[in-house]
């Protein structure tokens, strides 16, 4: 960086930056001031003196969260005065004050200007990586992720008071993981992640105390060539275990029919994983009739979710096409037509916590794909309506015989967190999507439409804070 100067030197050009910086402040606090600084700290970002002048002009244009993030910036380089530290940590704090408070395109900033000054600096990353996967960019967020599990596999996340150190075994791809952030909030939760699919054996030995491991590696496509990693690991662990790997493994989409087969109630379409191309449209034919598919027929990616990349073929001419396109595996699984009698598709979470059943959403949709937002949920107040009197009392909703075989499906899947996307076909038996360890719950706005599920997902994490206690107890 240009003419950067350590924090608390005392240089004239820095001071000189500080005084005309202090000048326009103390003339015109508007937009232009902090433009201004914007400018002057892009060329020297260690400057505390600027950091100072920018947090007193967000405070006077009304901006709590860039007053907050460079007084926290400033803060760090106090403390750092005699610690040998690299000097990008108080930006990288700047740009987590941003990214904590929503504002994307300032934390991008700020976390590139932290690596301006500290390639090596993993944290950013893997932080950046996240303001990418936020904001659309999912390409930049791999390059940022994996380059953040070259340089370090453990990152410690302190809490205090929390009750127990967890160590999450995660993956540096996102999707392959279960989404714990609000199973185990970072202000309460003590965690160190570790990446173990960039980790070596040896780096096992030096991770530091834990109390529990969580096995957050829920996706079964990306958890599979990592098995014998994770059985070696499961092999030397001395503490409890979340979700042990075969469990996942159990999981997989081709493997759930199986899984679920003789379950009373319990439907699930047939599925197959077509790993590579058949010879000819008659060989695919044979390999959907031995597995008792018919069309329409449902081609999936491995380790896709939401709808990602899925499409219906009607036909074996169709599928044929289609499949001639991509090289790469892919499911195939029958149809299922599942609209209600009232013409929509209804798609309900139901979320198991030590294989204890808790409503999650309903979404309802006019397309056989169900998304929760494409299904304008939160435009329709008979949705919403419907949606809270299935979390209320799902079983008022789902009836007695599909609330037995839901809580059938939990012990089966026997998973300490994971969870089913299904709906209630017109006989009352369960037709299940899919079921997994990767099942997403998230908080509502408090003050939005939705802020009512509150409740029920607190329902969830305090069940799996349940849980921990527990298992930490016994183990």
């Amino acid at each position: 960086m240009a003419n950067s100067t350590q924090a608390g030197d005392d240089k004239t050009e820095s001071q000189d930056d500080v005084s005309g910086a202090t000048r326009l402040t103390g003339h015109d606090k508007t937009g232009q001031t902090i433009a201004d600084l914007t400018r002057l700290l892009d060329a020297d970002p260690l400057n505390v003196g600027l950091h100072h002048s920018m947090s007193d002009a967000m405070r006077d244009a009304g901006n709590e969260t860039g007053y907050l993030a460079h007084g926290v910036g400033l803060e760090t380089f106090e403390l750092m005065k005699t610690l040998p530290q690299p000097w990008a940590i108080p930006l990288f704090n700047v740009a987590t004050v941003f990214f904590m408070n929503g504002d994307h395109e300032s934390a991008r900033r700020w976390y590139e200007i932290a690596l301006d000054v500290d390639p090596d600096l993993a944290i950013a990353h893997q932080n950046l990586a996240a303001v990418h996967d936020a904001t659309g960019n999912a390409t930049e967020a791999r390059v940022h992720r994996a380059h953040a599990y070259r340089l370090q596999r453990i990152y410690v996340e302190p809490a205090d008071n929390a009750p127990r150190k967890v160590l999450i075994l995660c993956t540096g791809n996102a999707a392959g993981n279960v989404p714990f952030e609000t199973l185990l909030p970072p202000a309460t939760s003590y965690r160190i992640k570790y990446a173990i699919d960039h980790a070596s054996d040896a780096e096992d030995d030096q991770l530091p105390p834990f109390d529990l491991v969580f096995n957050a590696v829920g996706e079964p496509d990306i958890a599979e060539p990592l098995a014998p990693r994770l059985e070696r690991f499961v092999q030397r662990c001395n503490r409890p275990l979340l979700n042990p790997p075969a469990a996942v493994a159990r999981t997989r989409r081709d493997r759930l029919p199986r899984l679920l087969a003789d379950l009373d109630d319990v439907v699930v379409a047939p599925c197959i994983l077509l790993e590579t191309m058949p010879g000819s449209i008659d060989a695919l034919t044979h390999r959907l009739v031995d597995d008792g598919i018919d069309f329409p027929v449902l081609t999936r990616p491995l380790a896709k979710h939401g709808g990602e990349g899925l499409t219906m073929h009607t036909s074996i001419d169709a599928l044929w096409s289609a499949l001639a396109t991509v090289d790469a595996p892919h499911y195939l699984t029958a149809f299922h037509d599942f609209r209600s009698a009232d013409g929509y598709f209804r798609k309900y979470r139901t979320v198991f916590v030590d294989r204890v059943p808790f409503p999650y959403h309903l979404a309802i949709s006019s397309h056989w794909i169900v998304h929760y937002f494409s299904a304008d949920m939160i435009t329709a107040d008979w949705k919403v309506d419907e949606e809270r009197r299935f979390l209320q009392d799902s079983g008022a909703v789902l009836g007695e015989r599909a609330m037995n075989a839901i809580a059938a499906i939990g012990r089966r899947l026997d998973l300490d967190y994971g969870g089913i996307d299904f709906t209630l076909l017109p006989d009352g038996r369960v037709l299940v999507f899919e079921g997994n360890a990767t099942m997403l719950v998230h908080r509502e706005a408090n003050n939005g439409v939705l802020a009512h599920k509150n409740m029920f997902v607190e329902r969830i994490v305090d069940a799996f804070e349940q849980l921990q206690a527990r298992r930490t107890c016994i183990g």
